[in-house]
């Protein structure tokens, strides 16, 4: 750390999935709910060219599963399948890698050479990811200063995970091979707010090359965070980037959690504990909770191991120490439900007799002597305890370095120890793609316009204020706003849905990054002809979102525009019908009758045209 006013250091590797066909083979890179078939395999991981086996793929490869792979139609061939060499790599994105990497102002390599990283959890039918370096040593402006790009890389896209049983996970290859930008900062992130930040700044660059997937799941986060006397943690898989901030500090304050239980136990004197696992069946022979009672009687056993001076870390000191619930996600791996220890007992149906009865059984006499149990197979129970206790022992030197999942909460879990060089070789079957001076010459020639620039134009041109253009920008909805506005002349209504109505809609669970330039410019174009008001546009988009065409979803709405004698025929009837409210009130009626209107025409009349025609309607029957 270079300046100790930090508690925290991050920096964020961002995965961004390409518009274009898959990157080794010309199937659709387009998810499809219709997998089909079962190719059945298991991987194992190999050794590297420095002859070592990398440690998450060995840890990967003891968790036993098979894997089951579907196949789509049009998004999968024999190149999915590893049944068939990579074909040529896409050209477009290629170009878009290199085109990012020329915004970034990173030093292009001259021969793009791909590597094979071992991947053993299934996610890869051929048991590994093919990635390649494409440039180094960029930076991007952000949060008031340099963040500086470590490397863009260009590789290929997973498998789709469509679920799992305790021996075996299922696969769609729809996802697999489709073309990501990887790209990775520097630790120069201070801030859980500075992370979000530069990964919108990240995604606001990808998006300006306009070759780019949208909506959730093409764009994910990897996090690597540290603090003073930590590790680095990697917690893989952000979809979300509102929540970065949440997992960054949630990380920070794990980190910290764990440094007070390594100086306790240090204070304590503990020492590592030999994992001597204990047959303590007997003890809870009669035990009522339902899952020591459940493995008793599917003939498992109930398990112990002492852990002398570990007592009040697991779940002590107001639940803040919380080394017992890792523990427990190590455990998990091996397919338990879970572990149980003794600053949680007495519960879950394990009453007090059972835990003194159990400790005496351990001949455990010392304040801060603790225990953990798990209750299933004999095997399974002994692989978690197994890793329950080394998780502990090192909770002795501190924070270990792993990689894990991110949860809804804003939490994590343990996946995986923390990959290392090890699971890098070099790809034989796809040769190096050179890039020419000439190549990088016409791509500078023709860089896309920077963010920055497109929110002056936007401002200049359409006279929208800093926070519209902002938006826009941000969304990747320039180009699609410039066409309404110049053809149509509907820019302010353009502003105020991109900014308004996708805010409302996205508090309401849409995803916005799924609409295309075809189906916004489709809704606006049905404004200008008339087809529905202006105020039908959050109604209509929230159906289209649905899966309904924009024809489909007027007629399902009932928006279908009137005329201005239909709907002044409407008006005069709700007057009519509240004519003592109209002569008592006056003019002042118009207000009030305002809401009865727009819900009888609301999406099929202008606001200002209802206003006008009750207006004219109220001074009729006024006289």
């Amino acid at each position: 750390m270079t300046d100790e006013k930090y508690e925290m250091m991050c920096g964020i590797e961002i995965h961004q999935q390409l518009d274009t066909h898959k990157l080794f083979c010309d199937c659709r890179s387009e998810l499809s709910e219709d997998g089909t078939g079962g190719i059945y395999r298991r991987l194992r991981p190999t050794t590297s060219e420095m002859g070592e086996v990398d440690r998450a793929a060995l840890a990967q490869f003891r968790r036993g599963y098979g894997y089951r792979y579907q196949s789509c139609p049009c998004e999968t061939c024999l190149v999915e399948l590893d049944e068939e060499p990579p074909h040529e790599v896409n050209p477009d994105a290629m170009e878009t890698t290199l085109i990012f990497s020329e915004l970034l102002g990173a030093s292009v390599i001259d021969e793009v050479q791909f590597m094979r990283k071992i991947v053993v959890d299934g996610s890869n039918t051929s048991g590994f990811q093919r990635t390649s370096l494409v440039a180094v040593d960029g930076s991007v402006e952000a949060i008031g200063r340099k963040i500086g790009i470590l490397s863009v890389c260009l590789e290929e896209d997973a498998c789709r995970k469509i679920e799992t049983s305790d021996t075996e996970v299922t696969w769609r290859t729809d996802r697999l091979g489709i073309p990501l930008i990887e790209v990775a900062t520097a630790p120069d992130m201070r801030t859980p707010e500075e992370v979000m930040e530069v990964a919108s700044r990240i995604g606001t660059l990808l998006r300006a090359t306009k070759r780019v997937k949208r909506g959730l799941g093409t764009i994910r986060e990897d996090l690597n965070i540290s603090i003073p006397d930590g590790a680095r943690i990697e917690i893989k898989g952000v979809q979300e980037l509102r929540m970065l901030p949440d997992f960054v500090s949630n990380e920070v304050k794990r980190q910290k959690m764990l440094l007070r239980v390594r100086d306790i136990l240090k204070g304590r004197g503990v020492k590592p504990v030999p994992i001597e696992l204990v047959d303590a069946t007997e003890v809870f022979r009669d035990c009522e909770s339902k899952i020591i009672s459940s493995a008793i009687k599917s003939k498992g056993k109930v398990l112990a191991v002492r852990l002398p001076g570990f007592a009040g870390v697991m779940n002590g000191d107001n639940k803040t120490l919380r080394l017992g619930s890792e523990m427990a996600q190590y455990a998990r791996t091996v397919g338990v439900k879970g572990i149980f220890h003794s600053d949680e007992l007495p519960n879950y149906g394990i009453e007090q007799k059972y835990v003194d009865a159990l400790r005496d059984f351990l001949g455990m006499n010392g304040e801060n002597d603790a225990f953990v149990i798990c209750a299933a197979s004999e095997k399974k129970a002994a692989d978690a305890l197994t890793l329950a206790v080394g998780r502990a022992n090192t909770a002795l030197e501190g924070v270990p370095e792993e990689t894990r999942d991110p949860l809804p909460d804003g939490t994590t879990k343990y996946s995986r120890p923390l990959p290392g060089a090890a699971r890098m070789y070099p790809e034989t079957d796809v040769p190096p793609t050179p890039i020419t001076k000439e190549r990088l010459e016409r791509i500078r020639a023709n860089l896309p316009e920077f963010p920055e620039q497109i929110k002056a134009r936007l401002m200049k041109d359409y006279g929208l204020n800093a926070q519209q253009a902002d938006q826009i920008v941000r969304q990747g909805r320039d180009d699609v706003f410039c066409q309404i506005s110049d053809e149509f002349g509907l820019s302010a209504v353009a502003a105020t849905t991109f900014q308004n109505t996708f805010q409302e809609l996205e508090h309401d669970g849409v995803d916005t990054d799924l609409f295309t330039y075809d189906e916004l410019y489709q809704v606006f174009a049905g404004l200008k002809e008339g087809k529905f008001a202006k105020e039908a546009i959050p109604a209509l988009l929230k159906e289209m979102a649905s899966g309904s065409a924009m024809d489909a979803a007027i007629k399902k709405l009932g928006l279908s525009a009137v005329d201005a004698g239909e709907a002044a025929a409407i008006i005069e009837k709700i007057v009519g019908e509240r004519a003592d409210f109209v002569r008592s009130k006056g003019m002042a009626a118009v207000g009030p009758l305002m809401g009865p209107v727009m819900g009888a025409l609301r999406g099929k009349i202008d606001g200002k045209q209802a206003s006008d025609l009750l207006t004219a309607a109220i001074k009729k029957l006024l006289g």
